[in-house]
């Protein structure tokens, strides 16, 4: 027993007490040492890049070539209505030789001209029995004097002028609507199918109905077709654009696209040499067609495989391990790394189903497809707005030729100009400008039309042509970069299908004579305005990583416009003890 003074009995311990703990803070813990808070080497990219890069830099630019020139020959398909809806000028058919000028001016009624004071003699009437008192219908046929174009074109084959000309705007309407329903038919079927499966299905589809609308024996028979080819043709166009931009590094997606941009002006080029040499519309289609069966041999195992960045969507492991495959072969250290990285992931057990309740709910990614699609279909809708212009206000019609060139090299010019300042400015802000241009070109054309020259009013369209042709050009660009993977397909059709919408403008006051072109106008330049102003809602996609799925393109996000910094440090980080 002890006593109370004594001191208390302590057991000898050879280690020393625990030290005092202390409360833990979340402000002042210590993390355990992660590879986010750890120094280290760059981050490695996305599995998508991985996938990309698992190609070889070769075989990259091979698959991107390949992508590239089949562009050349859609031009033919895509480009080539208004070669075959040239309507020359005609008068009715009279027997015996070519009538001279007095000829004519005895046997057809005069008419005046319907907007301009210069007049001449009659396309679609002709005086009975010469008497030149009572008029009548052309009875037997037309003669036509063909100075641009193709010689024989459908025109001028069937007869679709006077009371039959209202088949040409229904062909032109017919050919848009085709485009149409191909890019939202054939670019769903890319997201489903995969691009290489679509991409087969397009050509051999547009190779029989190219050949089809070769052989028409009617006009019905050749709108029908042409419908079809239409479709087709553009369903390659997507399927080609979507594959194209997926094989691409951020770095390098933009000279791709301005690369295809070009080879279609060669195309559209081309097409002319072509429609002066052959003279005949079925052999400027033919011309098309042909090329079109030697890419059929994409569909070869092994020339034009399936994109690395949809087989990551898909349950297709075998597709997968056969691009890490060539990790045994690669000799860059930093692509060995990445392989390692793709090797070690799990390969996706089943293809990942489109939820339809999350993508109505993706309200960002419905935001930026509903502006996207609103500023194409005004640049789309004004462009024939510019190329008509001069003859809507003066009333004299430029040469076929002088138009077609102008709108194909202000194509061209677009391209360069977007290949030079769209990675140094961003997507959105060269949108922004170009939009702006339009609206602009647009109101001091309305606005200050009565006080212009010729060359003003020339000046002014261009740059109004040019500028809706760049806009048009950088939406499609836009789109395939923000929209994600699983729906890339779907997202470039739909902007697409409505750049087609705002074209059928053009065919529709073509069949109304352009009467109403002022308000015309006036109406799409008040939209362009409004256009601007939504592009501001837009996030920048400049060398980012293209989104995989929906949640993906969720996170591209239009910045604040009062963004801080962020400070990426972490608070009292320590170092690894054991580093």
């Amino acid at each position: 027993m002890t006593s109370p003074d004594s001191p208390p009995l302590v057991s000898p311990s050879p280690c020393p007490p625990p030290p005092p703990s202390i409360p833990s803070s979340p402000m002042r813990s210590s993390p355990a040492p992660s590879s986010s808070s750890i120094p280290g080497p760059p981050s490695l990219p996305p599995t998508g890049e991985v996938m990309v890069l698992a190609l070889g830099r070769k075989k990259q630019r091979v698959l991107i070539a390949l992508s590239i020139l089949p562009n050349l020959f859609l031009a033919f398909l895509l480009s080539s209505d208004p070669l075959l809806t040239l309507s020359p000028k005609h008068h009715c058919h009279l027997p015996g030789p070519p009538p001279s000028l007095e000829m004519l001016n005895a046997t057809l009624p005069w008419e005046k001209g319907q907007k301009s004071k210069e007049g001449g003699v009659s396309q679609c009437k002709q005086y009975t029995n010469r008497s030149q008192t009572a008029v009548t219908d052309c009875e037997g046929g037309w003669d036509y004097n063909v100075t641009e174009g193709l010689k024989n074109n459908i025109v001028t084959e069937w007869d679709l002028v006077c009371a039959r000309y209202w088949l040409v705007p229904v062909e032109e309407v017919c050919f848009i609507l085709g485009v149409l329903t191909g890019c939202l038919a054939l670019g769903f079927t890319a997201d489903r199918l995969g691009r290489s499966k679509a991409l087969l299905i397009s050509l051999t589809l547009s190779v029989v109905f190219g050949v089809l609308v070769c052989v028409s024996p009617y006009p019905s028979v050749f709108i029908v077709m042409r419908f079809c080819l239409a479709a087709t043709s553009a369903g390659v166009y997507v399927t080609l654009y979507v594959s194209r931009l997926e094989l691409c590094e951020p770095s390098a997606r933009l000279v791709a696209t301005m690369l295809a941009g070009l080879m279609t002006w060669a195309g559209e080029l081309l097409l002319l040499a072509v429609a002066l040499g052959c003279r005949s519309w079925r052999g400027l289609l033919g011309v098309g067609v042909a090329p079109l069966t030697l890419f059929l041999s994409y569909g070869v195992p092994g020339v034009f495989p399936e994109s690395p960045r949809w087989l990551l969507l898909s349950e297709r492991s075998a597709d997968m391990n056969s691009f890490s495959e060539r990790r045994n072969s690669s000799r860059d250290v930093r692509e060995d790394e990445s392989f390692t990285e793709l090797d070690s992931e799990p390969a996706p057990l089943a293809r990942p189903h489109l939820s339809l309740p999350e993508l109505f709910h993706s309200r960002n990614i419905w935001k930026n497809l509903c502006v996207l699609g609103f500023t194409s279909f005004i640049s789309h809708g004004i462009s024939h707005c510019y190329s008509s212009f001069r003859g809507d206000v003066r009333g004299t019609a430029s040469s076929f030729y002088w138009t077609y060139l102008l709108s194909v090299c202000a194509g061209g010019g677009a391209w360069l100009l977007l290949w030079a300042t769209v990675d140094r400015c961003g997507r959105r802000g060269i949108l922004l400008l170009s939009m702006t241009m339009t609206g602009l070109a647009s109101l001091i054309l309305l606005g200050l039309m009565e006080y212009l020259s010729e060359m003003a009013i020339t000046i002014f369209s261009v740059l109004g042509l040019f500028s809706s042709q760049a806009t048009a050009s950088v939406c499609i660009l836009f789109t395939a970069e923000i929209m994600p993977t699983i729906i890339r397909g779907s997202g470039v059709g739909v902007v697409l299908a409505l750049g087609c919408v705002g074209r059928l403008s053009s065919p529709i006051m073509d069949l109304r004579n352009h009467y109403g072109y002022f308000l015309h106008h006036v109406i799409y330049s008040s939209l362009a305005l409004l256009a601007v102003l939504s592009i501001l809602l837009l996030p920048e996609s400049k060398r980012k990583p293209l989104p995989q799925t929906l949640a993906d393109g969720e996170q591209y996000r239009r910045p604040p416009l009062g963004r801080r910094r962020r400070d990426n440090v972490p608070l009292l980080a320590t170092p690894n003890p054991e580093t």
